[in-house]
């Protein structure tokens, strides 16, 4: 299905990015990483503008063009108590500019058919306390998203996916954890990888600007304390 195309993944050494990159390998495309971690990919941290023009610049000499940008790295979390202006500053680079930044690199290069997927979060539009500047660039993604889409029109579909709770090392658990979840269970990343694949293929061809909950419809369970044995403890 993604045979000679040319897929670039930020955040793609570890958890989520990881399983879209290697599922993207697995089906032909060749894969282009950005991540802060040592390894066999472009090392650098995509807060810099710098290093996103190199990192652009390699892209575009190794391989002229790119028909897919997966914008997944993880900003900081950290909230209005103990968060400052710069570290505040560095969650929305990452997870605002970047992707941003980085569309409006490649725009001359972008295939026919391309498509553009960004990790959002279901903070977009809840919360837990402490977590003011994940949840601000989570939910400015999802916004740039719907601004994106209308831009490129005609030329890049733009969509974004927020998950929800997903283990990243694929334990699976019981109980509680799985109950409050209506699909049963706890996500992992290939939850999210199968989708951010479907978005960029052919079949998702009349879906552009929209954000894809993926959640095990957790945001849809309404929670009273004292129903069904829901207690809050303190």
């Amino acid at each position: 299905m993604f045979q000679h195309k040319i897929a670039v993944v930020t955040g793609g050494a570890r958890g989520i990015g990881k399983a879209i990159a290697e599922e993207f390998q697995r089906r032909g495309a060749t894969v282009c990483v950005i991540d802060k971690a040592d390894g066999p990919h472009f090392v650098g941290d995509i807060a810099n503008r710098e290093t996103l023009e190199t990192f652009a610049g390699h892209v575009i000499r190794q391989h002229g063009h790119v028909d897919y940008l997966v914008n997944n790295a993880l900003p900081l979390m950290k909230g209005v108590d103990e968060c400052g202006w710069e570290e505040f500053q560095y969650a929305l680079t990452v997870g605002v500019t970047a992707p941003f930044y980085l569309t409006k690199l490649f725009m001359p290069y972008f295939a026919k058919g391309a498509a553009i997927v960004n990790i959002s979060s279901s903070r977009d539009r809840m919360s837990q306390p402490q977590t003011e500047s994940y949840t601000a660039a989570k939910g400015g993604i999802a916004a740039l998203t719907r601004a994106l889409a209308v831009s490129l029109s005609g030329k890049v579909r733009v969509n974004s996916v927020s998950p929800g709770w997903i283990d990243t090392a694929y334990r699976e658990y019981d109980g509680p954890d799985a109950v409050q979840h209506p699909a049963g269970r706890v996500g992992n990343p290939m939850d999210i990888a199968n989708m951010v694949l479907y978005l960029c293929s052919d079949k998702a061809g009349f879906i552009t600007g929209e954000n894809i909950r993926i959640d095990g419809g957790m945001t849809r369970l309404m929670i009273y304390h004292g129903d069904y044995g829901w207690k809050l403890e303190n």
